[in-house]
């Protein structure tokens, strides 16, 4: 027999202590418990379209929601989940490190991990403390006390396989809103929810995985010391099998099929081992190559799970997410009822307002959203009527944002008997006294400095003479800091409120033909060829055909009607 080279020895003993002490770190019973003890993976019978619409009806009529607020527990479930997959990703890179086999789906895993991990951060950005209290929670099942529309995309990920796309996620939530419509928290909630399910279910893919990748790290260590003791001292090899025998290794799948994989077509000595299983196995009534079977199944469904996974993950990114949400929302189909026609032209950003006013409206009112809506839209039609068919677009009245964001509100909470807030009323006692509240305030500050500045020089000595001189002092100077000081107050209580605005994206339409004026002054004839050919680059760059330009000239002052230059200028 030829001899062996002892640098490859080495080498072959240090790997194998490395994964022997990696056995030792990762095989321990408690670490592979907490992996075995984890929940199987989101994976429930496959829908259709079809099937998850009907689907999304029943869970309507199944679901019951339970009364006041409940404990956040999703924030804490996703550091749990960022710890486990952090855990699971070190344990896959130590076995790769040490040349071990991983299965396809522990290779989908790393390669992807830092789309996990940006999916994880954009998960906490999205998911402030106290966000999912505000949420709608069920009061039985599975999802007990957690949010319904959490529980919606559990439902959507199980009977997907970790699959989520457009049309099938359109139909269940259309379908469920049939019977129970969704509030505008939890829609744009569902991107949120649907990532957090996602988080989950790759944890437990990834708690699987590493419970599989542990037994065959303990299969590779036998399976190597076997080799070794079986071309060094096969006579020993024996007592080998008998210590694999005594450390009661789990005879699952994966276990089973590594130390199949790198134990047969060696030599024959090697088929003891292989035996001993194979004994083992009758017992249950399974032989080696149900098991070897069974765990080719078992890779194949646990790469398609984290497969679908991911690139649900990243669909949730290219997803325009306004669209759905309008799409899905009841307040937006009634707020898209305005009777002159405006809210469905005006741009995204005013109509997220105006349904974000209904929603608040709703908080402190009896009635449901879409039903605040309507009250509104019921509002903008009365003053349509009053204004009159003709005129009524141009009638404030008429738009249904007048009750929303607009003097009008009063009357809207009126009519959906909502009580508005403390905070509300002193807004908007201060809002209808701002001139009186903000000298007052200047006044009070002004006078409260300068008594509290005389009383320090009374105290001092300064006569009373002295005192008048310098109380006009201290007036004119405190007033000036007071001013100053009201002024800040006032930057951060008054808050900028943008104006309703329409949508031109797409162009400007006929009856809102612009004209843009730019004035100036006529001073020399070079600075006439400037005007003109600043005017040119504005209209090139804002080409549109229903947007016009203009000069609006006029000569430099002077002290006679005409001078010699105006002729050229003109």
């Amino acid at each position: 027999m030829a001899k062996r080279n002892p640098e490859v020895k080495a080498s072959n003993r240090t790997i194998s202590e490395r994964l022997l002490a990696l056995a030792t770190r990762f095989g321990h019973t408690d670490t592979l418990d907490k992996y075995t003890g984890e929940e199987p993976p989101l994976r429930a019978e496959l829908f259709s379209a079809d099937q998850m619409e009907e689907h999304g009806k029943n869970l309507a009529v199944a679901h019951r929601l339970a009364p006041g607020p409940a404990p956040d527990r999703l924030l804490a479930r996703l550091a749990d989940n960022e710890d486990l997959l952090i855990e699971v990703c070190d344990l896959l890179t130590t076995a790769v490190s040490a040349n071990r086999r991983v299965t396809p789906a522990a290779e989908w895993l790393l390669d992807n991990f830092y789309l996990i991990e940006e999916q994880i951060r954009t998960a906490k950005r999205h998911l402030p403390t106290g966000y999912s209290r505000e949420l709608p929670r069920l009061a039985s099942g599975p999802s007990a006390m957690l949010p319904r529309v959490y529980d919606l995309a559990f439902e959507v990920i199980s009977h997907g396989d970790g699959r989520v796309d457009a049309e099938t996620l359109s139909r269940f939530i259309a379908a469920y809103q049939t019977v129970t419509p969704l509030k505008m928290g939890e829609l744009w909630a569902i991107p949120i929810m649907l990532r957090l399910a996602l988080i989950e279910n790759l944890r437990r893919v990834a708690a699987r995985i590493a419970a599989d990748t542990i037994d065959r790290n303990r299969a590779a260590t036998w399976a190597d010391q076997m080799m070794d003791v079986a071309i060094s001292d096969p006579k020993s090899l024996i007592l080998v099998i008998a210590d694999m025998a005594r450390s009661s290794p789990p005879l699952v799948s994966s276990f089973v099929g590594e130390l199949v994989r790198r134990l047969q077509g060696h030599s024959a000595a090697l088929a003891l081992p292989l035996t001993w299983i194979e004994q083992c196995l009758t017992e249950t009534g399974l032989s080696i190559e149900q098991m070897v079977q069974m765990g080719t199944q078992e890779q194949a469904g646990v790469q398609v799970s984290i497969s679908n996974t991911i690139g649900s993950l990243r669909f949730l990114g290219s997803m325009d997410w306004r669209d759905f949400v309008e799409s899905m929302s009841a307040v937006e189909k009634k707020l898209r009822e305005d009777p002159g026609g405006v809210y469905p032209r005006m741009d995204f950003g005013t109509r997220d307002r105006y349904r974000h006013v209904v929603e608040e409206i709703a908080k402190g009112s009896p009635l449901s959203e879409s039903e605040v809506a309507r009250k509104a839209i019921q509002l903008a039609h009365e003053g349509a009527a009053a204004a009159g068919g003709s005129n009524a677009g141009d009638d404030r009245a008429a738009h249904v944002g007048f009750y929303l964001v607009d003097k009008g509100r009063v009357r809207l909470e009126r009519a959906a008997k909502a009580g508005a807030s403390p905070v509300q009323w002193l807004w908007r006692i201060g809002h209808r006294a701002r001139l009186f509240f903000y000298l007052g305030g200047i006044a009070t500050l002004t006078a409260t400095l300068t008594l509290a500045l005389l009383a320090e020089a009374h105290r001092d000595g300064v006569v009373n003479g002295m005192l008048a001189f310098l109380a006009v002092l201290l007036v004119l100077t405190t007033s000036q800091l007071a001013v100053g000081l009201v002024n800040w107050i006032a930057t951060l209580v008054v808050t900028p409120r943008p104006l309703p605005r329409m949508d031109f994206s797409e162009g400007i339409p006929f009856e809102s033909r612009s004209l843009v004026v730019v004035p100036t002054l006529l001073i020399s004839v070079e600075d006439v060829a400037g005007l003109i050919e600043a005017l040119e680059v504005r209209f090139l760059a804002n080409r549109d055909p229903n947007l016009y330009f203009a000069l609006l000239t006029d000569f430099v002052d002077a002290a006679v009607e005409t001078l010699p230059g105006d002729e050229a200028l003109s």
